[in-house]
């Protein structure tokens, strides 16, 4: 029988369990208010294989193999599956549609691309805002009426086909046009009329990082054989050759110019020097180091005569079929001997650009012997590194990026502290002046032909966009050369961007970019968007992105970081993060997330990483070795793999960079980073978004298949680990509307995971 007594307690009990509903519901009401949602997800189950491989004594599994393979059959419902998962739960965020339609706004502005010069005519791109392709246009003169010379948004219906004007004729009557479909790095070379503004029947294929090098009626190309039908988007290339096209011409018929049998992994590109005079071979390894040939054209046919190019006694072995096994058998011998080609530069140990020939000698742009760059003399007659001159020295605390020759001037854009200058120099290495900039940025341009009077350059900031300014040699004088009549919906005066310098983990002073509203409070619950690439000696710059101004307009802050292994500082700063040095690159990037944090921009509630390619690569490695110090990641089409990624497409030119698992010493280094291999069982990582596509050949779609397979499997916690992966897109967006759904994903992610609701009114 019940007491007195006993229905007390019955009443402390259910008083107490109540307090402890209440204050967990206090708590789950906090966490997503704060720290972001709580929500359990159940992920798709994937299949596992056995497959162990031994890398020198070291046994790896990979269990998820079969997922390289793009034809087999269980990948197709698994990438379905991965997607409802992932969308069904991007659907829910409320103010996802809200991001999209802000994004839309921002995106319609007109937008120019550089102009090029091409006899009477200037050819640039157009896009009026939500177009997504731009227009490419035909200007007679400096301020004569423009037409569309090629509607891009036509070659396709959902326009993801793009297309470049990659060299136009000595005459200016012709022009070599790139397309690729769907975001691949496959493109088919056509030709057009630049008069009557159609095309001709020309269509060249299985062509990937070619120039058009135009010599008399036709051009120069590189191009692979065509791969095996099914792995177009998978096999390794190999084998680049160097072919010789006269308009006209089916494919069938074009001239083998260069084939190195002996080294299947290399990278070969050619051009032709202004004056017709030369063929410049650039020979490379990969994506750092060359080396550069070059032969005489002169007694080829060239002007009237140029149709005549056909004879293989003076050009090279004729090859009558496009398929490999032909084209193999009916080259005997090595490919220099073929042409006649010169050595210039050889070695692969430095990188150079012939700029043009001056006076019998090459102008070169090199980092050999000058880590920040110079430009030198090389008498073709004796090109030994200790005979050449400096024209324009290695400086002291500026890094070149680029030279150009136009109207008999050299303009040489350089990199101090991660902001672009130019300097004018007359063909005697003399400097004339520094052209001024509206501020601290980044600058492109300045190409053209030496008897130009004028040119054109870019000039864009984290809070300036893009705006094209014409210079004329005679004055001296810049001004804008487009003026919009739609300009992006944001006031500039509104945001502010310092330069900070911080301290990596072995001391070393690293810069990075903070952008954000004016009267920020550094109170450490600002939103942040922390993204960083370090490596190919690539430089992140100063840049306008429209996309972020979700972030800026919500309060937040976009950091970018300029880690070791960019060019930002020279070759030096490249090899510090390159190799077996490529851990510097993460702890580069960590130790900007420990500044933020310190200096209470944010928090590790608050923070978001994000990186593609490399960048990817950055934020898997950073999300394994630390990861409670992000809310969310977000690496997109990343190098996840590194045991295995030279094994794909042009994987292979990426070994200069990171070493092979191939050999011991580089594959003990690679398989302490690689983010694959380093997700271990049991921990909470970041809310993460993988973002891939299924038509990116360069950084194929496996690496983040299986690294999301592992993630999900390993993944311990209520942070969501999903996969995004975009159909007919590439290396990035292929078009303008898949752009503007996939920043809408990023930022209604990242905003939801992180608890804050943007100021942005729902319909």
């Amino acid at each position: 029988m019940e007491t007195k007594l006993d229905r007390n307690l019955k009443i402390q009990n259910l008083i107490f369990l109540c307090l402890i509903i209440i204050f967990t519901a206090l708590t789950l009401i906090d966490c997503q208010t704060k720290k972001g949602p709580i929500e359990a997800i159940t992920y798709p189950v994937t299949d596992k294989v056995e497959v162990v491989d031994n890398y020198f004594g070291t046994l790896v599994p990979d269990p998820y193999r079969w997922m390289e393979n793009e034809n087999d059959p269980r990948l197709r419902p698994w990438i379905e599956a991965q997607n409802r998962l992932t969308f069904s739960y991007l659907e829910k965020i409320p103010f996802r549609e809200a991001i999209r339609r802000r994004l839309l706004e921002l995106y319609s502005y007109e937008r120019f691309g550089l102009p090029i010069k091409a006899g009477r005519y200037h050819f640039y791109t157009y896009n009026e805002g939500l177009m997504n392709q731009p227009y490419i246009m035909r200007q007679e003169g400096l301020r004569g009426e423009a037409t569309i010379f090629m509607d891009v948004n036509k070659l396709s219906i959902d326009g993801t086909t793009r297309a470049n004007l990659i060299g136009f004729s000595q005459d200016n009557s012709l022009v070599a046009v790139a397309i690729s479909e769907a975001g691949s790095d496959w493109t088919q070379i056509r030709v057009w009329d630049v008069n009557r503004m159609e095309p001709l029947t020309d269509n060249l294929k299985w062509i990937k990082f070619s120039r058009a090098g135009w010599f008399g009626r036709g051009f120069f190309y590189s191009g692979f054989d065509e791969p095996e039908p099914g792995k177009e988007l998978s096999a390794q290339n190999a084998y680049q050759k160097i072919f010789y096209h006269r308009v006209g011409d089916p494919q069938e018929k074009d001239i083998l110019i260069y084939e190195d049998k002996a080294h299947p992994f290399r990278y070969h590109q050619v051009s032709v020097t202004e004056d017709e005079k030369y063929l410049i071979l650039y020979v490379t390894e990969g994506t750092h180091g060359n080396e550069i040939y070059y032969k005489e054209l002169t007694g080829l046919p060239s002007g009237p005569e140029r149709g005549q190019i056909a004879s293989a006694k003076n050009l090279a072995l004729k090859i009558p079929s496009w398929k490999k096994s032909d084209r193999a058998a009916d080259v005997a011998k090595s490919a220099p001997e073929i042409f006649g080609f010169k050595p210039l530069l050889t070695g692969f140990e430095a990188n150079a650009e012939v700029i043009d020939v001056v006076d019998g000698h090459f102008l070169v742009l090199t980092d050999k012997g000058a880590p920040k760059w110079r430009v030198v003399k090389i008498d073709p007659a004796d090109p030994s590194p200790d005979k050449w001159v400096d024209l324009i020295p290695q400086m002291e605390k500026e890094t070149i990026q680029n030279v150009q020759l136009v109207g008999g001037k050299l303009f040489v854009v350089t990199l101090k502290d991660v902001a672009s200058r130019v300097y004018q120099y007359n063909l005697q290495g003399e400097l004339e002046k520094e052209i001024p900039l509206p501020t601290y940025g980044t600058v492109s341009g300045f190409t053209g032909r030496r008897h130009d009077p004028y040119t054109f350059f870019s000039f864009t900031s984290f809070t300036y966009p893009t705006t094209i300014y014409l210079y004329d040699l005679s004055t001296g004088q810049a001004e804008p050369y487009f003026t919009p009549k739609r300009k992006p919906q944001f006031k500039p005066e509104d945001y502010e961007c310092r330069q900070v310098f911080y301290s990596s983990k072995d001391g070393t002073r690293i810069p990075m970019f903070i952008v954000h509203k004016k009267g920020l409070k550094k109170n450490g619950q600002n939103p942040t968007y922390l993204y960083g690439y370090g490596g190919f000696n690539i430089s992140l710059t100063p840049t306008f992105n429209i996309n972020q101004l979700i972030l800026l307009e919500n309060g937040g802050i976009y950091a970018v970081a300029n880690l070791r292994g960019g060019g930002e500082y020279g070759e030096e700063w490249h090899r510090a993060g390159m190799l077996l040095n490529k851990q510097n690159v993460f702890d580069d990037f960590i130790a900007a997330a420990e500044y933020l944090i310190k200096e209470k921009y944010t928090s590790p509630d608050y923070l978001a990483i994000a990186g593609a390619s490399n960048g990817g690569l950055l934020v898997g490695a950073a999300m394994t070795q630390r990861p409670e110090l992000f809310k969310v990641a977000f690496p997109s089409v990343g190098v996840m793999d590194m045991l295995r990624f030279h094994k794909f497409t042009v994987g292979w030119g990426w070994v200069v960079e990171y070493g092979s698992s191939d050999d011991p010493v580089h594959f003990k280094n690679l398989f302490s980073y690689s983010p694959l291999h380093n997700l271990k069982e049991g921990i909470s990582y970041p809310a993460t978004l993988v973002m891939t596509a299924d038509h990116d050949d360069r950084v194929v779609p496996a690496h983040s298949f299986k690294f999301i397979a592992t993630l999900q499997e390993k993944h311990r916690g209520l942070n969501p680990v999903l996969i995004r992966i975009e159909t007919r897109s590439g290396h990035g967006a292929s078009s303008t509307m898949k752009a503007v759904d996939q920043m809408a994903d990023v930022w209604a992610f990242m905003f939801h995971n992180m608890g804050i609701k943007p100021k942005y009114k729902s319909k």
